[in-house]
């Protein structure tokens, strides 16, 4: 009698676990209840499973919160991680829990192109919602934070796209592209040509950052940067308006004058010698090597011909006769400075 009270217990109970585990696998292979077909969570830092679940069941998108929390304490499971997640439909219950756990979160991308200036990187940033602001941050505040022993930052940060999570802060995107750029600079002015006129790899920097805002045409950097090296070797002033407008800073409108050419500045470069205290923009790879590798050549001079592309003169009477012909005579109806 015993003996049959045991076994029908021991059955009793194996028919009300196999209850119990169908009910628990139907609920982690439920399917979500999706408002859209894409639906994005927000996970705030300090969730747990619990806390989420529940506020889940009252959104509608769980039906039930006791599957998922059992099924997590039975296996030892629930150690999510913050950020926004995206859910798509037909996603179940189990597939939650592995996409909180894994850290699958959705990731956005910023592309910051050569030869813009970090303050026209920060206008970008500042456009983002989904990025932590620092309010009132500039240059300035931006060397001081990354710990550049420089008042002004400029040249230091690798143009690139670069993915970020939602609440990553302007700052974080700025130090990777600020590591990329010390990596960077330091890999390629290892391999430089010889017998350049540059005292560090910063000069280079500033270099490229001209050749960058010089043109935009791959084929002209290296003649370009030939054309500065040449001037630098020789002493002669580079003479380039880029650096001239960047000293103008908010000033400039975009018409640049006579009076500003005779203006002081320590980034006007038809009154001073040698290179301006700091790069002008945040230059590419691309600026970098043709600064480290400038093409030979005896070109001293170049002057845009208004398709996009530049002529190169090796003397000042070549140099005239080309900008009466490309600036004043024939100057283009469609003229632009950049190639297309």
């Amino acid at each position: 009698m015993l003996r049959r009270i045991a076994i029908s217990t021991l059955l009793f109970f194996a028919i009300a676990l196999g209850i119990a585990w169908q009910w628990l696998g139907q609920g982690m292979s439920e399917t979500l209840t999706l408002p859209n077909d894409s639906y994005t969570l927000t996970v705030p830092v300090g969730s747990n499973l619990n806390q989420l679940a529940a506020e889940l069941e009252a959104e509608g998108l769980l039906s039930d919160v006791w599957p998922l929390k059992i099924f997590a304490r039975l296996n030892n499971r629930g150690r999510i991680r913050a950020g926004e997640y995206e859910f798509a439909a037909g996603m179940t219950v189990l597939d939650l829990l592995e996409k909180l756990e894994s850290g699958d979160i959705k990731y956005y991308q910023i592309t910051f192109p050569e030869g813009l200036t970090l303050g026209e990187w920060l206008l970008l940033l500042q456009a983002r919602e989904n990025l932590q602001h620092t309010p009132g941050l500039d240059a300035a505040g931006v060397g001081a934070a990354l710990g550049i022993a420089s008042s002004n930052p400029e040249g230091w940060f690798a143009p690139d796209t670069y993915s970020f999570a939602a609440g990553d802060s302007e700052l974080s995107l700025l130090r990777r592209a600020y590591q990329k750029m010390q990596v960077q600079l330091a890999s390629l002015w290892q391999n430089r040509a010889s017998n350049l006129p540059y005292q560090s790899p910063y000069e280079a920097l500033i270099m490229a950052s001209i050749i960058e805002k010089e043109t935009g045409a791959a084929g002209e950097r290296s003649a370009i940067a030939g054309v500065f090296v040449r001037r630098l070797q020789k002493g002669m002033r580079l003479q380039t308006d880029p650096t001239v407008i960047y000293g103008l800073g908010d000033t400039y409108t975009g018409n640049l004058r006579r009076k500003h050419l005779r203006s002081p500045s320590p980034y006007n470069t038809y009154r001073i010698k040698g290179l301006p205290p700091t790069p002008i923009a945040n230059p590419g790879a691309a600026a970098i090597e043709a600064a480290l590798h400038p093409a030979e050549g005896k070109a001293l001079y170049f002057v845009a011909r208004g398709d996009g592309g530049h002529y190169f003169s090796n003397n000042l009477a070549e140099h005239q006769r080309a900008v009466r012909q490309y600036q004043i005579n024939q100057r283009r109806k469609d003229y632009r400075s950049s190639p297309q």
